[in-house]
């Protein structure tokens, strides 16, 4: 199956933002036959939702103006889009869910995934607390995409190898990461944790990424990647431009691992 991830440098502009992604989402049909797009974590908007006016304006039901144009893209086209995730508006709440959609080559919407892991860090001088703003989720969810078997996380869950380990226990073969993993951890953690998590569950994790300053000002790591199961980088980004990164996922890969290491795979 092609894969492919877009790397952005989303913003304030949330009308701007959604046509960047169609824009690249078109470039990775016509140009790389991509057959699964995973945009990056917040791909539709990265500002402010501390105000419940804001909260308002740039959360959504979904779907909502974010997947609209998405639906009728992976229709049109006959591709599956992971909308990476958007800011899902709860009734009778201002605080929201961060949200990857998954859209099948039908243009419907197949697979909600709520973030379960929220990010808390203090990073220079500033500090961020995604629970100020987000709704915590509870469940993984895994879809098949072509015949590929996957398993949905978002950024921060990236530190929890116990979520990774239940996708493993159900037979999962990839794992999507969209993400705004900062440029200060990205540079000692971002490579080494995809790189062990494809290990340690013999899988493919796919994983684009932001790039730029959030409302925090701290600034994203770039560099998105897709790790094979054996834990090499098959493709990569840079740590600052916008653009395209593809890679044809095999079920021969997972072969090597458990030819070599069969004990350590077996469910038993």
């Amino acid at each position: 199956m092609r894969v492919a991830l877009i790397q952005m440098s989303s913003g304030h502009n949330k009308e701007k933002n959604i046509e960047c992604a169609v824009r690249l989402i078109e470039k990775s049909i016509a140009q790389h036959k991509a057959e699964l797009i995973i945009l990056p974590e917040t791909f539709n908007y990265r500002g402010e939702l501390h105000s419940s006016n804001k909260s308002k304006k740039y959360t959504e039901f979904i779907p909502g103006e974010s997947l609209l144009p998405l639906m009728s893209i992976a229709e049109k086209s006959s591709v599956y889009i992971l909308a990476g995730s958007v800011y899902e508006r709860v009734r009778a709440n201002n605080k929201c869910f961060n949200t990857s959609v998954l859209i099948d080559s039908n243009g419907e919407i197949i697979l909600k995934y709520r973030k379960i892991n929220l990010f808390k860090a203090s990073i220079g001088s500033s500090v961020a607390d995604e629970s100020d703003y987000y709704l915590q989720g509870d469940e993984i969810k895994i879809a098949k995409v072509k015949n590929f078997q996957i398993g949905f996380t978002i950024c921060f869950d990236l530190r929890f190898p116990e979520l990774f380990r239940k996708y493993f226990t159900n037979d999962i073969e990839a794992i999507c990461v969209p993400s705004s993993f900062t440029r200060f951890t990205g540079k000692a953690h971002w490579e080494v944790l995809l790189r062990a998590r494809a290990i340690e569950n013999n899988c493919y994790i796919l994983a684009p990424n932001q790039i730029g300053y959030d409302s925090n000002n701290i600034e994203s790591f770039g560099n998105s990647m897709i790790i094979n199961p054996w834990g090499e980088v098959c493709a990569r980004a840079s740590e600052n431009k916008e653009e395209i990164i593809c890679f044809n996922l095999s079920k021969d890969s997972f072969l090597k691992t458990k030819k070599i290491l069969p004990y350590l795979f077996s469910k038993n």
